[in-house]
């Protein structure tokens, strides 16, 4: 059973601050194995790459096999059913027009000194999209990635999907190709990140890297962190859910445990002013957890990390979650809108009851890709902003020059940086005769 909390009990923060700083993935210490792998891939690039794969994934390849070829990457989208293809272009669809709409704006202006101002936006030349491979393999993700990519215009988009044992996701194959993916790479794990960041004989390197992952690659995305950019180290999916009594129970709960499915150190809480209401969810849990596939997975999750908190009022409970900055926040209240003003942090926000956060996952249109473990303090999900960067610009005339030059002389002088006043003095000197 998760735990119960009221946050009417003397013990409530107490309690609260257990759950909110409990450590929800207990992943060996890998980074030192990790440097090994990367440092390998650096000195001996396709070959270590190669050895890696057979080790890791029981297939052996030549450096040749390590790309899909297009012909290979069609055959594989014809094995995709007709309804599959359907609902993958349906979602790539929406992903790309609402990704268009973050497109970024060139500003020049003219200031009061006649100075030319402004910045211009470009997007990286080339990206490195990381995609889980076996029971993981989430073509959905495919599509959160590249398509934010390429709609800010990136030209080379990479793709590394492991295949252990040579067992290939057709419909990861078909979201590439639908995302405009140009290459996809059969290889995975710290190796593949190395691979991107540092390039090899086969794989030119990139600018960027993207996508989840395990602990060796989030190890990895850590170390070649500087190196490319990165786009965040995720951690295990949350979901918190704000509800009032007018509510299916049960509803509630499959929106619950549709988090708690992915994985054992995954987080879904509650968060009620009704307490009666509060249990009926939990038994609903309880209930559905007897049927669900996954429900080992879930009834872990659900059992070490879940959470059903009964609360005064819909303003204690934002305050409660703007404290957890849940990764997926649905808001199942009257009025919505009202409470998400209230609600400051968070990954992405579901409002009302029929807007289940798994909308989101797959064709809602805003992208998967979120802030876990809190980070939606301070970081946001992945949009076309990761892709591209602004430049500044600036010109001065020589009216402009005259008037906001002597400030820059005055502050070179307090610096102590004497070349940085006289590059300016100098031009000042030839204006002023």
């Amino acid at each position: 059973m998760p735990v119960f909390l009221d946050s009417t009990d003397t013990d409530f923060e107490a309690a609260f601050g257990a759950l909110l700083n409990a450590k929800r993935e207990d992943s060996p210490d890998v980074d030192a194995v990790v440097a090994e792998i990367i440092a390998d891939v650096r000195a001996r690039g396709d070959a270590a790459v190669l050895e890696l794969t057979e080790k890791f994934d029981r297939l052996p390849l030549d450096a040749a096999g390590m790309r899909f070829s297009a012909e290979e990457i069609d055959g594989y989208c014809a094995q995709v059913s007709d309804e599959e293809r359907q609902a993958l272009e349906t979602a790539a669809a929406r992903i790309r027009a609402y990704h268009e709409k973050q497109l970024p704006r060139d500003e020049r202006w003219t200031d009061d000194s006649g100075a030319e101002l402004g910045w211009r936006w470009t997007a990286v030349s080339a990206a490195g999209l990381y995609v889980p491979g076996g029971l993981a393999s989430y073509p959905s993700s495919v599509l959160m990635n590249a398509i934010p990519a390429k709609v800010a215009g990136v030209e080379r988009l990479a793709i590394t999907v492991p295949t252990p044992d040579g067992v290939v996701n057709p419909l990861v194959m078909l979201a590439a190709k639908l995302s405009g993916v140009d290459e996809v790479y059969r290889i995975g794990g710290a190796q593949a990140i190395a691979a991107l960041a540092y390039g090899t004989e086969t794989i030119a390197p990139v600018d960027k890297i993207t996508g989840p992952g395990n602990a060796f690659v989030a190890a990895a995305k850590r170390r070649v962190f500087g190196k490319v950019g990165i786009d965040m180290i995720a951690g295990p999916s949350e979901i918190l859910v704000i509800a009032d009594g007018d509510n299916d129970p049960d509803w509630i709960a499959l929106d619950l445990m549709s988090q708690a499915e992915h994985d054992e150190s995954a987080q879904s809480l509650l968060i009620t002013t009704d307490a009666g209401f509060g249990r009926a969810v939990a038994e609903a849990v309880e209930k559905r957890l007897e049927t669900l596939e996954r429900s080992a997975i879930a009834g872990g999750s659900w059992r070490d990390y879940g959470a059903v908190i009964t609360v005064r009022d819909l303003d204690e409970a934002a305050a409660l979650s703007n404290r957890i900055a849940p990764e997926h926040l649905e808001l199942c209240v009257a009025d919505p809108d009202a409470l998400a003003e209230k609600c400051t942090h968070a990954g992405a926000i579901f409002l009302g009851q029929w807007t289940p956060e798994a909308i989101g996952d797959y064709v809602g249109g805003p992208n998967h890709v979120l802030p876990t473990a809190r980070s939606a303090r301070f970081s946001s999900g992945l949009s076309v902003m990761d892709f591209v960067k602004r430049t500044t610009l600036a010109r001065m005339t020589p009216a402009a020059l005259k008037a906001i030059g002597p400030a820059a002389e005055i502050l070179a002088t307090s610096e102590s940086l004497e070349a940085h006043g006289l590059s300016v003095t100098a031009r000042l000197k030839k204006l002023n005769g």
